[in-house]
């Protein structure tokens, strides 16, 4: 590990960029091309009605994708997170949970698509012209659908296993044998957009082949029968995990949603019809996503360079590597904005030929949807940026501004005024708003990390103590923000002759991980409900991830040696499986909390209240992500507290008095 951090840490930016996103941008630059090269080619051998009906059932697909990747990256995420805390069988459980639920997803997927699939494609915008192609595709393409779940979910899982040179050259070959037989179905044996799918599938069917076969040879885990039993909880936690990469996928499906049934409407009341719009505006979108798939994978390749070095408070190595993920990003954008502003006939002529109306309303859309496209140099990578730093609320709100919250109120108002071109508009309007916003938080980011100075902060030590006590016990305390918890824990380690352990995990993991002290203490136990969006693109543990394990190490090793109290870190959880630990939960009443914390941090009433709520919060939702148990449950304690029933005193006495009466009957 401490190689890897120094490698991050200190390592040539521009050479670590290289390492980490080459294989990103090949990765997302094959699941681009994947859905293009049927376009081509149906383009050319049926015409631009069937990449029309293509085009309404891509949702479709997104969908099913959508799915996969989320119990794939969830997965992954678990199986990183159980192998940092050394536990291999959990780990295989939460990749057997993803692997079942993509099963019984994609079965549900088939059957749906199957028996709905008329209604579905209605739901997307589909035309009476479109109808018969985009049925006839779309039965072909349902069949597949279990194949393509279940192998991108695998994908994701060995690529989190340690080889993702397998992942993507399972990807690269399904891909290559798609672009082989496309033009073998389609032209030589004439069977046009049903040829095309079959393509598609067969190629699927080979990436999910060679990831199936890779389940035996995975490198950190066995997966056996008793790991692919579906688990409420653990199945709970992967979709969480997950959850990001969901929610991502997903709005690009409500994009095409709102987006063909618009240009369905309104390109009726013009002169290119519904089927024009509805087929262009689908390739448009795909060849944008080829400079998407480059800029984000970019972006996602400096993920760790990100995180490592922002908590380790290496502020000009995170300002380096932005400004060359930025520069790199506004040069491919600018590149694409020149090539879809001056050759449109060109790029759209790829994909066969169409009658005048057809190739004006081409050179309409490149020109004016995709106006702003150079806004995306800027805009992707920023929501990335905050994504690796922790972020989310930043993040959260750059990765869903442009599609959710401008570009579908602005088709929606723009077209009801300018019809088919209002929709157009509603391109660079959304680009530039995102734009906006991510420029400005971009700033204050900037100008934070320029006055952000490293305070020297002092950490208790440990002062060594003779143990008044006869057998090996240790004592963990939770406790509610403002209760005394702590107070009440240094108390009892006075009486009871024994360490006290908090803030010095703080000095112990910064030397082991190489985060700042600061960092760690503005971090640790501390977790938002927005979070889960941090969990990013390929970027294996973040920093909150990586300090959970450290101090459930460092838990581990002292509760090992010594008697001692420790203080909050799920202690009593990480330790459950001892018979020598007594877990006890310090609470009090909200007045109390308040004029403790007036008097002990200084804060007015008011504002005592809020941050009472806001640590407390935080600490729970920490304590459940890593535990999947509620903080505040009586169940996960020994002994609770209501440390103002008692005072500190009595209550420190309490505990005392309990370790004594433990203590005579631990053998």
């Amino acid at each position: 590990m401490e190689k890897e951090e120094n490698i991050l840490g200190q390592e040539k930016i521009g050479k670590l960029i290289r390492k980490f996103s080459i294989p990103c941008i090949i990765s997302l630059l094959v699941n681009s091309l994947y859905n293009i090269v049927d376009q081509i080619f149906i383009g050319w051998g049926v015409g631009y009605i069937g990449n029309g009906a293509t085009n309404i059932v891509f949702p479709l697909t997104i969908i099913c994708l959508s799915f996969a990747l989320m119990y794939g990256d969830g997965s992954s995420a678990y199986l990183s997170l159980k192998l940092g805390e050394k536990k291999k069988e959990e780990a295989a459980k939460g990749v057997g949970n993803g692997i079942i639920l993509s099963v019984i997803s994609s079965i549900i997927f088939f059957i749906i698509s199957l028996i709905f699939l008329p209604q579905i494609l209605n739901i997307f915008g589909c035309t009476d012209a479109l109808r018969d192609y985009a049925i006839k595709y779309g039965r072909i393409i349902s069949i597949g659908l279990p194949f393509m779940v279940i192998g991108t979910t695998l994908n994701s899982i060995i690529r989190a296993d340690g080889n993702p040179k397998y992942a993507m050259t399972s990807m690269v070959l399904g891909a290559v044998l798609n672009t082989i037989l496309d033009p073998i179905f389609i032209f030589v044996l004439k069977m046009g957009v049903e040829g095309a799918a079959i393509a598609t599938i067969l190629s699927q069917f080979v990436t999910f082949l060679l990831n199936v076969l890779y389940i035996k040879k995975f490198k950190s885990i066995k997966i056996s029968r008793d790991t692919l039993k579906i688990k409420l909880s653990i199945a709970k936690r992967v979709s969480i995990l997950g959850i990001s990469s969901f929610i991502t996928q997903m709005s690009f499906v409500f994009v095409m949603a709102t987006e063909n049934n618009l240009l369905g409407k309104y390109g009726g009341e013009s002169k290119f019809g519904s089927e024009v719009p509805i087929t262009v505006i689908g390739i448009v979108m795909k060849i944008s996503q080829i400079l998407n798939s480059i800029i984000i994978g970019i972006a996602a390749g400096a993920q760790p360079i990100f995180g490592y070095n922002y908590g380790a408070k290496k502020f000009d190595r995170v300002k380096t590597t932005l400004k060359i993920v930025l520069g790199v990003s506004v040069i491919i954008s600018t590149f694409a904005f020149i090539l879809f502003q001056t050759i449109p006939d060109k790029l759209i002529s790829l994909f066969g030929s169409g009658d005048e109306n057809y190739m004006e309303f081409a050179c309409l859309a490149f020109k004016t949807y995709l106006l702003l496209t150079i806004c995306n140099g800027v805009q992707m990578p920023t929501g990335i940026f905050f994504q690796a730093i922790g972020k989310s609320i930043k993040s959260a709100v750059l990765s869903l501004s442009r599609q959710i919250v401008f570009l579908i109120p602005a088709m929606i108002v723009l077209s009801s005024a300018y019809g088919i071109m209002g929709i157009l508009y509603a391109g660079p309007v959304a680009d530039g708003a995102a734009f906006v916003i991510a420029i400005l938080l971009l700033f204050l980011e900037i100008k934070l990390l320029k006055n952000n100075k490293i305070e020297n902060k002092e950490v208790i030590e440990n002062i060594k103590t003779t143990s008044q006590l006869d057998k090996h016990v240790i004592i963990t305390i939770s406790r509610e923000y403002g209760s005394g918890g702590r107070y009440i824990g240094k108390l009892v380690a006075e009486k009871l002759g024994i360490n006290l352990y908090d803030k010095e995990f703080i000095t112990k993991v910064a030397e082991e991980t190489g985060l700042s002290k600061e960092y760690i203490e503005d971090n640790e136990q501390k977790r938002d409900v927005l979070s889960v969006l941090n969990n990013g693109y390929y970027c294996g543990l973040n920093n909150a991830d990586e300090l959970f394990i450290k101090e459930a190490e460092l838990v581990k090793e002292i509760a090992t040696k010594e008697s001692c109290v420790i203080i909050g870190r799920c202690a009593d959880f990480i330790l459950k499986d001892r018979d020598d630990v007594i877990k006890i939960f310090v609470y009090s009443d909200m007045e109390d909390k308040v004029k403790r914390a007036t008097q002990i941090y200084g804060l007015d009433k008011e504002k005592a209240k809020k941050e009472i709520k806001r640590i407390d919060k935080l600490r729970a939702n920490h304590y459940k992500y890593y535990t999947e148990k509620e903080w505040n449950d009586n169940a996960n304690y020994d002994i609770c507290i209501n440390s103002d029933s008692l005072g500190v005193e009595k209550s420190a006495d309490l505990i005392c008095e309990i370790v004594s009466n433990v203590n005579q009957l631990i053998k």
